[in-house]
């Protein structure tokens, strides 16, 4: 088992930066890949991005590229995602997932999620 727990949301305004984190306990972190997911309301859980368990591999949704940035942290057990340049589409729950590694990670091959953090973006 990996526990998930996110923390780094908050209420911010549109243009503002925000890091989240993730901090994983339990099996051997680099057994996953790891990713975001975000839920906004009314909406379908949606993938936000990815890195494969070395960092050799990342990708992430056309809405966020070039604006988030995720990595890892694999001594701290520790995934994160910056995000700057943050719009109002971006208000969310945010959602650290983990899927194994020998498997492509979309929502259905994930194994573990976190409880979640609000982003809210707003004037």
């Amino acid at each position: 088992q990996v526990q998930l727990v996110e923390s780094g949301g908050g209420l911010v305004q549109p243009g503002d930066s925000l890091r989240l984190s993730c901090a994983a306990s339990g099996r051997t972190f680099t057994s996953y890949t790891m990713g975001w997911f975000r839920q906004a309301p009314g909406k379908e859980r949606e993938f936000v991005a990815l890195i494969t368990w070395n960092g050799g591999s990342i990708d992430y949704s056309d809405s966020v590229k070039g604006r988030f940035t995720i990595s890892r942290d694999n001594a701290k057990n520790t995934l994160y995602l910056q995000m700057n340049r943050l719009t109002p589409d971006d208000t969310a729950v945010y959602y650290c997932a983990a899927a194994a590694r020998s498997r492509a990670y979309r929502r259905d091959n994930i194994e573990h999620w976190g409880q979640g953090t609000q982003v809210t973006v707003s004037s």
